[in-house]
C-alpha cells in the first residue's frame, strides 16, 4: 500500500502513541495534571465495572518521576482507587505486576527514550496490555469533565501502599528465564541508559561467566538517555570495541526496547532480533502463525524467514499495532526495527530485558555466530525522507499525491515498495522507499517528494 494512515480510534487530544508526554512541570506534566489523570483513570475503571480499582504504579529514574508519581497516586486515591507504589521499575515490570497481581490496571511515569527534562504517563489494563485508543479517549473525556472526575467520600478514599514485592517478582521471573541460556562464556557489555534497568541488570547478569562490563547504570535523575542507551547506540559500540566484548546490549529509559551490537560495533536491530528469535521459536514449535513486523522492517526479513517457511505479517508503525496484528493473526512474536519486541508467551508488552534474554537463548540453542549476523542479513537499500507540511490530512488526501504514489508503485512493481505516512507526533509526511535497485528507489522517492512539494506550496 502506498498511502498509509495509522489505525484510528476516537480522536485524542493529549494521548500520543505512548501515553501523555510533556516537559516536566509544564503543560500535561504538572502535579495537578498528573493528579487529574490518576483520578480520571480510576473513574474510567469504575465506570467500566470495577467497584474499587487497584492500580500498580511505577516510574523510571527521572528527577521529576517521584513528584509526578506521588501526584498520580494521590489522584487515584482521591477518587476511591487503591494505588500500589512499585517505585523505579521497567515499564514491562509494571505490566507483569498488572497481569500477575490483584490489579485492575497499571500506570507508568516515564518518557521512555526522551531526554531527562521530559516525562510522561501511560496506562495499562488489568492484563498488562497498553490501553486502546478508544480507552485513552475515554480517560481524556473524564479528565476534562469535573463533574465525572469525582472525589470519594471520606470513608471511601483509597490507599497508597508499598509494592516492592512486585519488583522482586519481576526480577525472579527474568532470572528463571536467564538460567536457561545455553552459552554464557563470551564477554558482553550492558548499557542501562541510566534508566529503569539500572538497578536490575547487575543482579540479573551476575551469573554471566564470560564477564560483563556495565555502563550507564548510575542514574542521578538528569542523565537518563544522555548520550547512552538505544538512542545513542554508538556509545555502546565504542565500549564493545574498547573492551573486546563479543556483544553489547543497550536499553532505553523505561526498558521496553533493546538494541545490540556485535564485537565489531555493528548494530543488531529489531529486524535481526526478529529473524533470530523467530527461527528459534519456530524450532521449538512456539511461533504460532508467524512473525509480525511493521511496514518499516527491511524486505530481507521476509526473504530470510520465507526460506524457513515462516510468514511475516505487516502492520503500521507502533507497538500497539504490532500487538493488535499478533492477536489477530495468532503470531507469538512481533516487533519494530527500533528494538521494541513483544513475545507474548513471555510478556504482554515490549520488554527489553526479556527480549535480550530470549535473543541470548536463541543464539545459543541455534548455534548462531553473532559476528556473522549483520553480513548475512543482507538488507535492501532504503531511503526515508521527511517533508514538513502544514496540513498532513490535506497532503494524504490530495489527488496529485495519490497519482504520484501510483506512479511510484508502478516503477517499483516486483522490485521494491514505497510507503507514504504522516508522522503521529510532528508536522511531517514520511516518504519511505525500498529496493535492491538504489537508483530505482531514489527515483520513486523523488516522484513523491515533487508531488508533495507542489501540494505544500499551494497550501
Amino acid at each position: 500500500m502506498a498511502l498509509l494512515n495509522e489505525a484510528k480510534g476516537k480522536k485524542r487530544q493529549f494521548f500520543g502513541t505512548d501515553g501523555v508526554r510533556d516537559i516536566a512541570n509544564q503543560g500535561m506534566m504538572t502535579p495537578d495534571a498528573a493528579m487529574r489523570l490518576g483520578s480520571a483513570y480510576a473513574v474510567f475503571l469504575m465506570e467500566n465495572g470495577v467497584e474499587r480499582p487497584k492500580i500498580a504504579v511505577g516510574r523510571d529514574t527521572r528527577l521529576s518521576g517521584e513528584m509526578l508519581q506521588s501526584a498520580l497516586m494521590a489522584g487515584i486515591a482521591s477518587s476511591g482507587g487503591d494505588a500500589v507504589d512499585l517505585g523505579v521499575i521497567p515499564t514491562p515490570g509494571v505490566s507483569s505486576a498488572a497481569l500477575r497481581g490483584p490489579f485492575s490496571g497499571g500506570a507508568v511515569v516515564s518518557a521512555s527514550h526522551n531526554p531527562a527534562e521530559y516525562n510522561g504517563i501511560k496506562f495499562l489494563d488489568g492484563d498488562g496490555f497498553k490501553l486502546t485508543d478508544d480507552d485513552e479517549a475515554g480517560i481524556e473525556e473524564i479528565f476534562l469533565d469535573d463533574g465525572r472526575r469525582r472525589r470519594a467520600a471520606p470513608e471511601r478514599i483509597g490507599t497508597v501502599r508499598d509494592g516492592s514485592e512486585y519488583r522482586a517478582g519481576y526480577v525472579e521471573g527474568l532470572g528463571k528465564l536467564f538460567r536457561d541460556i545455553k552459552d554464557r562464556s563470551y564477554p558482553i557489555v550492558i548499557d542501562a541508559a541510566n534508566g529503569a534497568a539500572s538497578s536490575y541488570v547487575g543482579p540479573l547478569f551476575s551469573e554471566w561467566s564470560g564477564g560483563v562490563t556495565f555502563m550507564a547504570n548510575d542514574p542521578d535523575g538528569t542523565n537518563i538517555n544522555k548520550n547512552v542507551g538505544v538512542t545513542h547506540i554508538e556509545t555502546l559500540a565504542a565500549k564493545v570495541r574498547e573492551t573486546g566484548a563479543a556483544l553489547g546490549i543497550a536499553y532505553d529509559g523505561d526498558t521496553d526496547r533493546v538494541l545490540m551490537c556485535d564485537g565489531k560495533g555493528c548494530v543488531l536491530d529489531g529486524d535481526i532480533m526478529l529473524w533470530v528469535i523467530g527461527r528459534w521459536l519456530a524450532s521449538r514449535g512456539e511461533l504460532g502463525a508467524g512473525v509480525v513486523a511493521t511496514v518499516m522492517s527491511n524486505m530481507v526479513l521476509e526473504d530470510l524467514l520465507a526460506q524457513e517457511g515462516i510468514k511475516v505479517f505487516r502492520c503500521p508503525v507502533g507497538d500497539r499495532y504490532v500487538l493488535d496484528t499478533m492477536k489477530r493473526e495468532g503470531a507469538r512474536i512481533g516487533g519494530e526495527q527500533s528494538g521494541h519486541i513483544i513475545a507474548l508467551d513471555y510478556a504482554n508488552t515490549g520488554d527489553g530485558l526479556c527480549s535480550g534474554i530470549l535473543f541470548l537463548k536463541a543464539v545459543g540453542e541455534l548455534g548462531e555466530d553473532v559476528s556473522t549476523l549483520v553480513d548475512r542479513f543482507d538488507r535492501y537499500p532504503q531511503v526515508l525522507r521527511n517533508m514538513k507540511v502544514k496540513d498532513k490530512n490535506a497532503v494524504m488526501s490530495s489527488p496529485l499525491v495519490d497519482a504520484a504514489a501510483k506512479e511510484a508503485e508502478r516503477l517499483l512493481a516486483g522490485k521494491g515498495r514505497m510507503l507514504l505516512r504522516p508522522s503521529g507526533t510532528e508536522p511531517l509526511i514520511r516518504i519511505f522507499a525500498e529496493s535492491r535497485d538504489a537508483e530505482l528507489m531514489n527515483r520513486a522517492a523523488d516522484i513523491m517528494e515533487e508531488a508533495i512539494g507542489k501540494v505544500v506550496n499551494a497550501q
